[in-house]
């Protein structure tokens, strides 16, 4: 469990590093140019590890499952590329921070997993913590902010599915058909979005590459350890770094709302934890 949780906690940070790399290509480069390139490249990255093993080291019995986790995380992906270029990145991180929120439930309907009334408790505090951090009013929320809530929803889809995936899936499998679906589908897309990237471009694009694949085997690895309703909670973290990371290069102010946001979302962590 202590590994799970800190596999996890990695993970966010790398995600949110893979934001910056987003943050930095802002206005240059198409949200449709961004995805696919990252996809391609993670393949890339995952290849000489994957094809070790050879041909049957790929193969499966349950590809509608990576389908599954394939279609949302591409849709996830989107989501939080968008959420990225449009807000601060503190408040970009609710992409993920969606997730805990549905995850408990999801993870109860499908995998039958209990969920202990500490996690609901955590699941709780931690959607009080985002709402202090985005602070609604009147107006209600914007467009970007709900394409990532959205993301969220999507992103708890991939959790859950590599709860189950993991039972009896390698974590690289499970990363290598992300990679391989998400670099197909994601193609569609450039036939009307295509521009060529200059060197500048592709060093980011690589980094971004290796940020959020990176990320995703700390995420598929720390899920393969316990119960998605105990560690989905951790995704709460990813604001804490995004708020880093925006305060350092952007000069982003951090309020009293994101700081007490962030306490609160660390107890909602502790506990689930617990």
């Amino acid at each position: 469990m202590p590994l799970g949780i800190a596999l996890l906690i990695g993970g966010q940070f790398l995600f949110a590093a893979m934001g910056v790399g987003i943050r930095f290509l802002t206005d240059e480069v198409p949200n449709e140019v961004l995805v696919f390139f990252r996809n391609i490249l993670g393949l890339a990255l995952l290849a000489p590890w994957l094809f070790r093993g050879g041909l049957p080291s790929l193969q499966t019995e349950v590809p509608h499952l990576h389908l599954l986790r394939g279609v949302a995380g591409l849709a996830a992906m989107y989501c939080f590329y968008y959420a990225i270029m449009h807000l601060p990145l503190a408040e970009a991180m609710v992409l993920l921070l969606g997730a805990p929120l549905y995850i408990p439930l999801i993870g109860l309907l499908w995998l039958k997993e209990p969920v202990p009334a500490r996690v609901w408790l955590g699941v709780a505090l931690g959607f009080g913590g985002v709402l202090v951090i985005l602070r609604p009013g009147l107006e209600g929320i914007s467009t970007p902010v709900a394409i990532a809530l959205l993301g969220g929803f999507f992103a708890a889809i991939v959790q859950v599915t590599i709860r189950r995936l993991s039972g009896t899936e390698p974590t690289l499998r499970i990363v290598f058909y992300f990679a391989f679906t998400g670099a197909i589908l994601s193609a569609l897309p450039l036939t009307w979005s295509w521009i060529t990237p200059s060197p500048r471009h592709l060093v980011w694009l690589l980094a971004i590459a290796v940020f959020s694949t990176l990320g995703q085997v700390c995420l598929t690895l720390g899920l393969s350890m316990a119960s998605v309703a105990r560690l989905g909670i951790f995704s709460y973290f990813s604001v804490i770094f995004g708020a880093g990371f925006g305060w350092l290069l952007w000069q982003e102010p951090i309020s009293t709302g994101t700081v007490a946001g962030s306490l609160l979302i660390l107890i909602a962590g502790v506990l689930a934890g617990a």
